[in-house]
Parts: C-alpha cells; structure tokens; sequence
C-alpha cells in the first residue's frame, strides 16, 4: 500500500484556502486541460437526481463545477481556511453543504449519498490509511451507489513534475528533492511527498474492501477508479 510521508495537516495549514487555489491558478495548460477532463469526466458519471459528497473539497473548484449537475451535493474538508474560502467561491443558489469533518471518520449515516468523489489523487494526498479511506466512502454510499477515487496516469509524470516545480518556484510547497523524486513519487525537502496510487495499487484496495474495481484513464492524464457498492 502507498503510503504519504508528508506532514500530517500540510493541506489543512500550510496549503490551504489562498495559498492552494493559486496551485490550481498558476497551473499550466497541459495541467489545466488534466484537470478539466477530471471535472468533465466526473460531470458524465453523475444525475441529476443524485446526492454527491466530495471528499476533501478544498476551496470548492470540483464542487462548483459539478454542483448544477445532481440533486445536492455536500463537501467536506479538514482545513477550515479552505472551507471558508469555498463558501465564498461558490456563491448563492448552488445546492451545496460544506462541513468540517475528515474523510476517515464521517459523520454521514450508512447508504446516505449516491456518488462519492475524491480525486486529484485525493487518495494519496490525505495522508491517510487508504484501505479505511474506500471503506469509508463506500459505507456512506448507498447499495447501487459509485465511488470514484482518481490519481495521475504514468504518462502524464513530466507534467506532473513541472506543475510542482512550478509551485515551488512560486513559493507554495518546498524546494523538490530531485534526487529522492521519481517513480510516480515527488519529494519536497519541507517534508512535503506526494505519490501516486497505480491500476494494480487500485485493484488491490478495492479487493482488500470486498468490491471490484473499474479503472479508466483518460487521454487528459487522470486515472480513475470506479467502485460501486
């Protein structure tokens, strides 16, 4: 299993509200294009009829983009700072809920939500045991429901990489320790790592949870993960 070394909280304090939109802000077109075939591909897979959670919603992009397109849908975060900037970056008329609560521990009732999001490698970048983070979304989805967690494709590495060093040179995480850095795994000399979870990575959690695991990798550069319940 992948397991992230970074500090525990990075994302709740160091690279919260502000400091984590300008990741997304600076990001360059090929990163941009990644990241809107994410929103795209998960904008497909949903109702209009379905309840959605997204897991770790930071300051609200996936949730405003994907909000107009189901019934309602919750966010939760564990950062408070990205929380209150996410209330402020979706405005009025959404249907949406924002809540502080952390991915592992939700305070959701069994079978509560359609569709349970967590992705741009949410799975590695939470810094929790990821076995108990798809057990967790898939107790709170309800029998029929999906649950897609995404990471980064193989091919999509150098770009990845130049996105970080980007975020580096700006300020926003610390100085990349190229000679620790590689094989799917972006090492920062502040403590912050980021990993990548592969189809066998994700084949494995899922039957360690007794369900099936669906991967699709998108030509923008996403690997999603999809389970159903």
């Amino acid at each position: 299993m992948i397991e992230n070394n970074h500090p525990q909280g990075y994302y709740t304090e160091a690279l919260a509200a502000e400091r984590l939109k300008k990741c997304y802000d600076i990001a360059p077109p090929k990163v941009q294009a990644y990241l809107q075939g994410e929103i795209d591909f998960v904008r497909s897979q949903v109702s209009p009829t379905d309840i959605a959670l997204e897991l770790g919603c930071g300051y609200g992009r996936v949730l405003r983009e994907v909000a107009p397109h189901v019934r309602q849908i919750c966010g939760i975060d564990t950062s408070p700072a990205s929380l209150h900037l996410a209330r402020e970056y979706m405005g009025g008329g959404l249907p949406c809920h924002l809540a502080a609560m952390d991915a592992v521990n939700l305070g959701f009732a069994d079978g509560t939500f359609d569709v349970v999001l967590c992705i741009q490698n949410g799975i590695s970048a939470f810094h929790v045991d990821q076995r108990k983070l798809i057990a967790e979304a898939l107790r709170v989805t309800r029998k029929g429901g999906m649950v897609l967690f995404s990471s980064y494709a193989e091919a999509f590495w150098d770009d990845r990489l130049d996105w970080f060093r980007l975020q580096t040179a700006h300020g926003l995480i610390g100085e990349i320790d190229e000679a620790a850095t590689g094989g799917g795994r972006i090492v920062c000399k502040d403590g912050f790592t980021a990993t990548t979870v592969t189809p066998d990575d994700f084949h494995r959690l899922a039957a360690s949870v007794g369900v099936a695991a669906e991967i699709i990798e998108l030509q923008s550069g996403a690997l999603f993960c999809e389970m159903k319940r």
